[in-house]
C-alpha cells in the first residue's frame, strides 16, 4: 500500500502542467527589429553575432568540449510576442499568409509555449571579459533570451531523405540588390568594424523581408530596417532591390 501512495505522489508530480524555465543568456544580434530577420536560420549566413551569459554561469566549465563541435542548438524565447497570445491556427508566410496550418505543423512565434529552436555555425567561444559564443547565422532578435544550448550531432540531427511538407525546400525569390553612389560610400566607411556589410544586406534582401501581402504588388514602394546600427531604406520595383539611404544612428 505505500508502495502504491508512493508511486502515486510520483506520477502527480512528474505529470505536473506548469514548469520553470530560466535565462541562462541573452543573444546580441544584428537585428534590432523583427522585420527583416529571416524566417529560418542559416539563411543569412553573414548573420554574425553572440550567445553571451548572464554572471551565474559565466564558467568556462559550462562550455568545456563545446569547442569541439561545429554547430549549436539554440533554444530562446519568443519574447516579443508573448502578450500577443497564441493561436491553433496560423497563416505561414511561406504560404503567402492566405493558408491556415495548425501551428504545431508551423513555427511561428505564436505558440503556446514560445519557444524557438535554431541551429547555428560555432565560431568562436570567448571567457574575457564575458563568456560568450560567438555565431554564424543566427535569425534570433536582438536581446533574446536563451534557455539551453546544446551541440548539434550530424549523425542524429540531420536526416537528408526527410520530408519539409510545404516548406520543402530553401525558398529563393529571384530579386537582384543594387546600391546607390551614397550607400556604397556608407558602406566602404564601415569596413573596418563591419567588413561584411554590403554581403550582409544583400543576403538579407534576398530573403524578401516584405510582409506576404505586399510581395504581388507591383508598384514601388520604399521600406527600411534596422541592422546592428544602421537605419537602411531601399526601394523595390519588379525584381529589383534598391538600396538608396544608409544611416548610422
Amino acid at each position: 500500500m505505500k508502495f502504491l501512495l508512493h508511486f502515486a505522489k510520483h506520477i502527480a508530480f512528474s505529470m505536473t502542467n506548469t514548469w520553470s524555465l530560466q535565462t541562462l543568456a541573452y543573444a546580441r544580434s544584428p537585428y534590432r527589429q523583427k522585420f527583416a530577420i529571416p524566417r529560418q536560420p542559416g539563411l543569412v549566413k553573414h548573420a554574425v553575432g553572440t550567445i553571451e551569459f548572464l554572471p551565474e554561469f559565466n564558467h568556462e566549465d559550462f562550455v568545456r568540449g563545446l569547442d569541439d563541435f561545429s554547430h549549436l542548438w539554440i533554444h530562446f524565447i519568443f519574447h516579443e510576442t508573448v502578450k500577443k497570445g497564441w493561436s491553433p491556427l496560423v497563416r505561414p508566410p511561406r504560404l503567402g499568409g492566405n493558408v491556415r496550418k495548425g501551428v504545431f505543423a508551423t513555427r511561428s512565434t505564436f505558440r503556446p509555449n514560445p519557444i524557438g529552436l535554431s541551429v547555428v555555425e560555432l565560431i568562436d567561444i570567448e571567457y574575457r571579459p564575458n563568456l560568450r559564443l560567438k555565431v554564424r547565422g543566427l535569425d534570433l532578435l536582438d536581446h533574446t533570451p536563451v534557455i539551453d544550448v546544446k551541440p548539434y550531432l550530424p549523425y542524429a540531427d540531420a536526416y537528408p531523405n526527410a520530408r519539409g511538407g510545404y516548406a520543402d525546400h530553401r525558398p529563393t525569390t529571384g530579386l537582384r540588390t543594387e546600391f546607390s553612389t551614397e550607400a556604397l560610400h556608407q558602406i566602404a566607411q564601415e569596413q573596418i568594424e563591419f567588413p561584411h556589410l554590403k554581403a550582409f544586406i544583400e543576403e538579407v534582401l534576398a530573403q524578401d523581408p516584405r510582409p506576404a501581402y505586399q510581395k504581388d504588388a507591383h508598384l514601388a514602394k520604399d521600406y527600411g530596417m534596422h541592422l546592428y546600427h544602421f537605419n537602411i531604406k531601399w526601394r523595390v520595383e519588379d525584381n529589383l532591390n534598391y538600396v538608396f539611404s544608409i544611416e548610422a544612428e
